[in-house]
């Protein structure tokens, strides 16, 4: 059985990852630091400290005898580019497969985020995603993936404070909102919090709103080599 170290920001989001993966053998293992957003907002916080802080909680993860890992805070994946090539084992961003979406699927999308902090290093991590250079050297730019993003307000401090009910609602009202107002795009509920805000308002209005679990779980099957869980039927 394959073990993954999940690096979270919040608790909320170890529900969720279980949730998602519940149907495959693979030992979970979750790792919550909350820090980095605490003092996100400080005078002196600059992203080196971001950088630091993630790099040691990666070796630390592997060292303790993970076989992969997955980053489910945008603000850590924001740096994974710089980190993920000095751990020993493969490092997963929640958004990498949005990322390898956009690139099949061009087209226009709306990124929403609840946590402003997360914003500029996301979407830093799409572009770098969409001018992927090829291994002769040559740029290769899709320039048919036209991006923006969108800060739903004064959400994110709910979650925060354990206001999941309330953070659900908000969200859902945010992101029902954007869909309406950009019809000819695909809004994204970019940071995993947001997932259930997302699959209610698919539910409710049948407005697709594409979220980080969309294909996380096939995402890793395949490049993690997850094995399903077989139920015998009675």
């Amino acid at each position: 059985m394959i073990t993954i170290g999940c690096f979270h920001a919040h608790y909320s989001n170890i529900e969720l990852i279980e949730e998602a993966l519940s149907s495959y053998e693979v030992e979970l293992v979750h790792y919550v630091d909350p820090g980095l957003d605490r003092l996100k907002h400080d005078a002196d916080f600059t992203e080196a400290v971001t950088h630091e802080k993630v790099s040691q909680t990666l070796q630390w993860i592997a060292h303790c005898h993970a076989d992969a890992i997955l980053v489910t805070c945008t603000l850590f994946a924001a740096v994974l580019g710089q980190e993920a090539q000095h751990v020993p084992i493969p490092v997963a961003g929640i958004d990498d497969p949005l990322l390898q979406e956009m690139q099949r699927n061009p087209g226009e999308y709306i990124l929403a985020f609840t946590n402003p902090a997360t914003i500029e290093g996301t979407m830093a991590r799409v572009n770098q995603a969409l001018q992927q250079e090829h291994k002769d050297g040559q740029r290769n730019e899709i320039e048919a993936v036209e991006t923006d993003a969108v800060l739903i307000p004064g959400t994110f401090e709910l979650i925060m404070r354990g206001d999941k009910e309330g953070y659900l609602a908000a969200v859902s009202a945010g992101l029902q909102q954007l869909a309406e107002q950009y019809p000819d795009s695909t809004v994204v509920a970019a940071q995993l919090s947001m997932a259930p805000a997302a699959a209610r308002v698919t539910a409710d209005t049948g407005m697709l709103i594409y979220s980080p679990l969309a294909s996380l779980a096939t995402y890793l099957e395949k490049n993690l080599s997850l094995k399903r869980r077989y139920v015998l039927s009675s």
